[in-house]
């Protein structure tokens, strides 16, 4: 089991966020947070990836108690066996320093020092994310919003994790932009074997990526299970309606 977790609970204000989340991912195996907006499934990402703290309960990963870990290794962690991408690749990228220099700077977070290595290998992983490397040098300012995407996911694969977390990754895009990514991503998760958890309101981005799907509502799972099995026999009331209002539009 690589991510084991057990009765979260988070509030903020006295609201709920997130109210006795459990459940286990393992190696390769990718998991869908889907539900509408305010049900949750950012807070518990977030809480999940030590970005915010919880009220109680635990998550453990490959064995460690995240809990009870000291900043300094939460942040090694990220760096090295996690990666996230966010829905706005302006939070997920260094905009002050060029596109190369992004991807550069996760390989010399694990341990790569050799420049002309890094530069190589950055040009590759830019190709990889269909970015031309002779825009290596160039700010991510310079960049679309489906490139900038691009870019933060290279950025995030190239130190090869076990784990990576995804915020609405195709959120604000163009439908066709869209579409590329995430055959790009679903490439990748596949020919990296990586495990993943991705959040969405999108139940077409779920399908597509997912092998597992958990449904949210006021904080609360409400089901979960095979995606395919969720999406086409939903059975609790509300995953019903996520079904019929969106997959049959």
């Amino acid at each position: 089991m690589l991510l084991e977790v057990k009765g979260l609970n988070k509030r903020y204000e006295g609201q709920v966020a997130c109210e006795d989340v459990s459940f286990d991912l393992w190696p390769g195996e990718v998991l869908a947070i889907v539900g509408e907006s305010g049900s949750g499934k950012t807070s518990l990402l977030k809480c999940i990836s030590t970005q915010l703290g919880f009220d109680s309960g635990t998550v453990h990963y490959k064995g460690a108690d995240l809990g009870a870990m000291g900043e300094a290794a939460k942040r090694e962690l990220m760096r090295t066996q996690w990666g996230f991408v966010h829905q706005d690749a302006r939070d997920g990228l260094r905009m002050g320093v060029s596109a190369g220099a992004n991807v550069g700077e996760r390989l010399m977070a694990v341990g790569e020092r050799h420049y002309g290595s890094i530069r190589q290998t950055a040009a590759e992983w830019m190709a990889r994310v269909e970015i031309d490397p002779a825009r290596m040098d160039e700010s991510p300012r310079q960049f679309s919003g489906g490139m900038r995407q691009r870019l933060q996911i290279a950025r995030n694969l190239v130190s090869r994790p076990q784990l990576i977390f995804m915020d609405e990754p195709t959120g604000g895009l163009d439908v066709s932009v869209q579409a590329r990514l995430l055959d790009l991503l679903r490439g990748l998760v596949r020919d990296m074997g990586l495990a993943a958890i991705v959040v969405t309101h999108d139940l077409a981005v779920a399908k597509l990526l997912s092998s597992r799907i958990m449904v949210m509502q006021k904080g609360r799972v409400v089901e979960q299970g095979l995606t395919d099995q969720v999406l086409e026999d939903p059975q609790a009331a509300y995953s019903q309606l996520l079904v019929s209002s969106v997959l049959q539009v």
